[in-house]
């Protein structure tokens, strides 16, 4: 394969600050900042009363407090997640390794899934309905995906397939083919594509449909991601499964279609009014 069609994989150091024992790594900045800047967006839209169609029915107040809980969602989800899908063989051996979140290892649907009970409980315990705590967390949910690809990209991780395109690049854990970059093709896709998508339909009226921004999140997420698993490699302990299917697009096919369910739900009530 010619090398004119390479380009040098950015060795970025996975820890940006280290102090004895101490260390600050790109990963955990990632989920830092996805949080932070999503928590920002949302507390953007639930000003906007416009949005809703009249005055929203969480607070600012309510968000706030929830934040705690998504992240504990998310985190344990995602980490619980990635154990039991991709490699509970592994981790039954080494089961205190299941702690080490700063080596990687976070299974967005395991994420999706504690997101998920972290809205049914919050929405529940304060008596605000589920549907509406989802769409706001899911219209802001893109912007973490997208620093989170961003954070495989800078670890070498989750490389994509061999490949001879002009943009294909060696990772250094991946042996000495050129492959894609799938971590960027996700982060486009997965991130910034969803993003506009969401964006678009809250600015035409979704957000007074409860349900309607979470449904098109979870279908345009999988169609997303089973995109991109075409470029992806697949984890080695796992390969290709079924068909050639990898376990990414096989979870995505139920999320999908708990998405058109609840889109067809949002699309059959009737909007909120003023």
């Amino acid at each position: 394969m010619p090398t004119l069609f390479v380009l040098p994989f950015p060795a970025i150091d996975p820890i940006l600050i280290s102090v004895g024992p101490f260390s600050i790594r790109w990963y955990a900045l990632a989920y830092i900042g996805g949080i932070m800047f999503g928590w920002l967006y949302a507390r953007a839209l639930i000003k906007a009363e416009t949005l809703w169609g009249g005055k929203p029915p969480l607070t600012l107040e309510d968000f706030d407090d929830f934040i705690l809980w998504v992240t504990l969602g998310i985190i344990l989800g995602g980490r619980i997640g990635y154990v039991l899908f991709y490699n509970p063989g592994y981790y039954a051996a080494h089961p205190l390794e299941v702690f080490e979140l700063w080596n990687g290892g976070m299974s967005f649907h395991g994420g999706f899934l504690g997101c998920v009970a972290a809205v049914v409980l919050f929405g529940w315990k304060r008596n605000i309905p589920i549907l509406t705590v989802g769409d706001v967390t899911c219209a802001a949910a893109p912007i973490g995906l997208f620093f989170g690809r961003l954070a495989n990209f800078i670890n070498g991780e989750l490389w994509g397939r061999p490949a001879d395109v002009p943009w294909a690049m060696v990772f250094p854990h991946a042996g000495n083919l050129p492959r894609h970059p799938s971590q960027i093709y996700e982060a486009a896709l997965e991130g910034l594509l969803l993003f506009v998508v969401l964006f678009l339909l809250i600015r035409s009226g979704a957000l007074k449909r409860p349900g309607l921004i979470l449904g098109s999140f979870a279908l345009v997420y999988s169609l997303a991601r089973s995109f991109s698993e075409f470029f992806r490699e697949p984890d080695a302990q796992l390969g290709f499964l079924w068909g050639g299917a990898t376990m990414g697009m096989l979870l995505s096919i139920p999320l999908a279609l708990a998405g058109m369910i609840l889109i067809a739900y949002a699309l059959r009530r009737k909007p909120r009014q003023a």
